[in-house]
């Protein structure tokens, strides 16, 4: 099991599907799980606003339509980050994101309270990050390749203001695991990026294994 957490854009989503390649491994984006959650409440007509109506949508949450382009727009990711915030949401997506992770054979997650919540007993745990200002960048060229019309400064603050949300919530906050290895992607190439965490998860492997007798 492989818990991958970090900001939005550091690279986490890559680093966990690269993982998941390399030891054939099924993957989860657990943001993905946020985002339907978010975008489906406003296209029913709901308000971000309302946590009830946000849990009945995630307690009703079709995951066969994680796949839908609508859930990778700048706008399900500020709705995501909003409807993640409430306890009654988080509650009632965590049995299934737990059902994954202890899958046999072994799974890989990404997220930000997969190390912390989710899965604190995952062998392998990384935290990846990247400066706010790199992020951003990425963030940027990703959106404007998808035809959406953005500005750096836009998504700089969309950033920031995500990053805050994120680590003040009450429910599962963005933080580190105390166990979990720091994997900063700032000055990374995706290729440098997954062997770093590819040394990190043989590691971690190791010592587990050793533990294991």
């Amino acid at each position: 099991m492989i818990a991958v957490d970090g900001p939005a854009a550091s690279g986490k989503g890559t680093i966990a599907t690269l993982l998941g390649e390399a030891y054939g491994l099924p993957v989860l984006d657990t943001g993905l799980l946020y985002r339907a959650v978010g975008v489906t409440l406003v296209q029913q007509g709901g308000d971000l606003g309302d946590a009830a109506a946000a849990e009945a949508v995630a307690r009703a949450l079709d995951t066969a339509r994680l796949g839908d382009p609508a859930f990778r727009t700048r706008e399900a990711g500020e709705a995501a980050s909003r409807v993640g915030a409430y306890p009654g949401v988080r509650a009632a997506l965590l049995d299934a994101q737990r059902a994954f992770a202890n899958q046999p054979g072994g799974a890989v997650l990404d997220g930000r309270d997969i190390g912390t919540v989710i899965a604190p007993d995952a062998p392998a745990k990384l935290f990846v990050t990247a400066s706010s200002a790199e992020r951003a960048r990425r963030r940027w060229r990703q959106l404007e390749g998808q035809g959406e019309a953005v500005t750096y400064a836009e998504i700089l603050a969309d950033i920031e203001r995500r990053d805050a949300r994120d680590a003040g919530r009450d429910a599962a906050p963005l933080v580190r695991a105390p166990d979990a290895d720091l994997l900063d992607t700032s000055e990374l190439s995706i290729s440098a990026a997954s062997d770093a965490a590819r040394r990190i998860v043989e590691a971690a492997r190791a010592r587990w294994e050793k533990s294991r007798g």
